[in-house]
């Protein structure tokens, strides 16, 4: 069937697609993933399918998975221009989830889409993804970059992320090692990290034209799109120093310290949080008066300074911490663990 004069052919390009530019950016993350291999990997970017060999020391492997994305924090970073980190996040959603179950993240592929590519954008994201899995130890593998038309307006992409790891059968760690008295460690946050963004942007509406030119010691917007803090290397060593001290573990995303450490607790114990144990930083207060809320509500959408919760063995805790702290956490004794009543499973008082 030949085309008529009226109706030329439509390329691929013509229709959105931009094959050449996909290449590009393929050329360009090589190197970036090159730099996070680690033993295992067997097959990286490039191919059908990434392979990963488990490490061998492993006796009873058992793996971990974990995905999340980054949300409407993704929002600043197309209004502000700030594309160089939100690939952290995106990793950190993962891998530190993936930890709490006492696991060593291993592997990490992504998923960037857009309507229309741009490659210098692309990169910025994919250069931050693979400064995660550096950070964290684990290999960027594999990812998709989807370009789609009418898909996402100009400029705006979304992201997801997915990372595997792997802990020893008999250390996994399932909340069932938690016991009355354990000691309930805090790790600090790097700020907000990628949960509560949708009542961030909520107080930048309202603040309007009034925003502070810094908060913590920082410019205001880099302030709120510090990208949330990578806890593995330095909880692996503790695990690694301290054998059997650590009985859970809780990142600290949605839902803050009021939902999040509940879901690593015994039905029958509650943690008993000690208001004012860790430091309240400018960038929170701000968020709070901003928004106009009570502490409750604080807890519940924020982290609100601890991103990372490690519940120890009371007679280990100063061990414990002292680790955490050589490794570069900033570690607050924020409560302890205690018979549960009235159905709280945390307490803040």
């Amino acid at each position: 069937m030949s085309l008529s004069a009226a109706q030329p052919p439509i390329s691929y390009k013509d229709a959105g697609v931009d094959i050449d530019a996909g290449d590009a950016l393929v050329e360009r993350i090589k190197p970036l993933a090159k730099k996070t291999l680690r033993e295992g990997v067997m097959a990286g970017i490039g191919g059908f399918g990434a392979l990963f060999e488990v490490p061998r020391r492993y006796k009873e492997p058992v793996l971990v998975s974990g995905t999340d994305g980054v949300g409407t924090k993704l929002k600043l970073a197309f209004e502000w221009n700030m594309h160089d980190t939100v690939g952290i996040d995106l990793v950190a959603m993962s891998v530190n989830d993936v930890l709490v179950q006492g696991a060593e993240p291993l592997f990490f592929l992504d998923y960037f889409a857009c309507g229309k590519l741009d490659v210098d954008t692309a990169a910025a994201v994919i250069g931050g993804i693979a400064r995660g899995c550096e950070l964290s130890g684990c290999a960027l593998i594999g990812g998709e970059t989807a370009e789609m038309p009418g898909m996402y307006p100009d400029g705006e992409y979304d992201l997801a992320g997915f990372a595997v790891g792997v802990v020893e059968k008999s250390s996994i760690l399932a909340g069932d090692r938690v016991q009355a008295g354990d000691v309930v460690l805090g790790l600090a946050s790097s700020g907000v990290h990628s949960n509560g963004f949708s009542l961030v942007r909520k107080c930048l509406e309202r603040a309007g034209g009034t925003l502070p030119t810094t908060l913590d010691g920082q410019p205001f917007r880099q302030a709120l799109m510090q990208p949330t803090r990578l806890y593995v290397k330095s909880v692996l060593a503790a695990f690694a120093e301290h054998e059997g001290a650590i009985r859970a573990l809780a990142h600290i995303t949605g839902g803050g310290l009021l939902e999040n450490l509940p879901r690593v607790l015994p039905a029958h114990l509650a943690a008993h949080l000690t208001a004012d144990s860790w430091p309240r930083s400018e960038l929170f207060a701000w968020l709070q008066a901003t928004a106009g809320v009570d502490d409750i509500e604080m807890n519940r959408t924020f982290n609100n300074g601890i991103g990372m919760v490690v519940v120890v063995a009371a007679q280990a805790a100063a061990q414990v911490s002292a680790t955490l702290q050589a490794h570069g956490e900033s570690v607050h004794t924020i409560g302890v663990v205690g018979p549960r009543a009235n159905g709280a499973a945390v307490t803040i008082s």
